[in-house]
């Protein structure tokens, strides 16, 4: 008898050898979860893109010393009603001005919207920090 059949024997015999049906059914679940983290991957991103805003800064106009003008332009799914915060910041970056928008909701797909924000100190800049859903 030679060292593999006695390994063959003994595996035989205390069943450490994995059958074929074992090593299928390994193969089925891990495909099982593949094909589930992939599907689940798919819906968060294509959840996270129709519950997406997109802002962009379109310009700004200093008013005065103590107000600035800043235009937006929104664009989110129709029907959907957004908030926006805009900032107005001085010469060294720092926030001088700060106001929150709502929105309301549209059959647009794209929005401008312009807002004066009060200051505190002379603005250098104004833009739109964030938009969201509401």
């Amino acid at each position: 008898m030679t060292l593999t059949d006695v390994d063959r024997k003994l595996a035989d015999r205390y069943g450490r050898t994995r059958s074929a049906a074992s090593r299928r059914w390994t193969w089925v679940v891990i495909g099982a979860i593949a094909v589930a983290a992939t599907g689940l991957l798919g819906w968060t991103t294509v959840s996270n893109a129709v519950n997406s805003v997109d802002a962009d800064t379109t310009g700004f106009t200093l008013v005065d010393d103590r107000t600035v003008e800043v235009r937006v332009q929104v664009t989110v799914n129709p029907g959907t009603a957004v908030a926006c915060s805009l900032e107005a910041q001085d010469a060294e970056h720092g926030i001088v001005g700060f106001a929150v928008v709502e929105v309301p909701a549209s059959e647009d797909h794209s929005r401008i919207i312009t807002e004066r924000i009060p200051t505190t100190a002379r603005p250098t800049t104004g833009f739109v920090r964030s938009c969201w859903i509401i």
